[in-house]
């Protein structure tokens, strides 16, 4: 029997796509285990091609290898895509998930390279689909784990648009004064590369393509230095707070790694083990 997961590609399906479900989608069965395996190593395999290809003597001696390689996986993935969402549960949500997209999209850039050369390069995209390998080892805990970042991140969204946008304010009118100080003489030959040169300043980066000559210039230079390390900590301590509350939040089964339980749960709602939380 299919192991029940939160996933919505997971379904009791009859027939062929039942089958085809089971290995494709399951992680418990050793079809399934082994149809993923295999599946990381192709990946590992394509995007260490990818990235010797971009090498000039590899790419000289071994081109027409590896643009036959890269076309096979391409090939592979487009059927494993099309089988995915012939047996998916919900296709649709399926398609719409974030595994669904990285999967869709781990099948795009061989062909949009016939119309954009060079976007073969993207397929390290693929690199993103071994995030599968945290199903296949049993390693949902982790990814629980990510799903409270992911929940401090949506928390503290407005919190980090306002930041953003005091920062933008502070960063054009700090521009726009150097600009006024230092002048085209000096490099600084329109308001907005004092902006950008004011972003670069604030977040301590520091290029050095362009540097103030005057005193004065220095002098509010070192200003914008100084709040560069103090606002740098803002957005870190606002997504801090939020973490802190998401983990209070999330009780995760420390046997199969499934979260979110009530708060009045002692018990897994999928393996029935004791969470964490739980009444003694």
């Amino acid at each position: 029997m299919l192991h029940k997961t939160p996933y919505p590609e997971y379904a009791d399906l009859p027939g062929w796509r039942g089958k085809l479900n089971e290995i494709i989608f399951g992680t418990e069965t050793p079809g399934g285990k082994a149809f993923d395996v295999a599946l990381i190593i192709v990946i590992g395999l394509s995007v260490v091609a990818v990235m010797l290809e971009s090498v000039g003597s590899v790419r000289q001696r071994f081109g027409p290898e590896l643009y036959v390689f890269e076309w096979a996986v391409t090939i592979l993935f487009t059927i494993e895509y099309i089988l995915r969402l012939s047996c998916a549960g919900r296709p649709l949500r399926y398609a719409l998930s974030p595994f669904g997209l990285v999967d869709l999209l781990a099948t795009l850039p061989t062909y949009v390279s016939f119309f954009v050369p060079g976007a073969q390069a993207l397929q390290v995209i693929r690199l993103l689909r071994i995030l599968r390998v945290f199903r296949v080892l049993k390693l949902a805990s982790y990814l629980e784990a990510g799903g409270v970042i992911m929940t401090a991140l949506r928390a503290s969204r407005h919190k980090i648009g306002v930041f953003i946008f005091a920062v933008l304010t502070l960063v054009t009118v700090l521009g726009s004064m150097m600009y006024f100080v230092e002048g085209e003489a000096h490099g600084f030959t329109s308001i907005p590369k004092s902006v950008y040169w004011a972003i670069v300043t604030l977040t301590t980066v520091g290029y050095g393509d362009i540097s103030p000559q005057t005193t004065v210039g220095q002098v509010l230079a070192s200003v914008i230095m100084l709040l560069g390390y103090g606002m740098i900590a803002v957005p870190t301590g606002i997504v801090t707070a939020e973490m802190n509350l998401a983990s209070a939040a999330a009780r995760v089964c420390s046997n199969c790694g499934v979260g979110r339980h009530d708060p009045e749960a002692n018990y897994c709602r999928n393996c029935g083990s004791r969470i964490r939380g739980g009444e003694s």
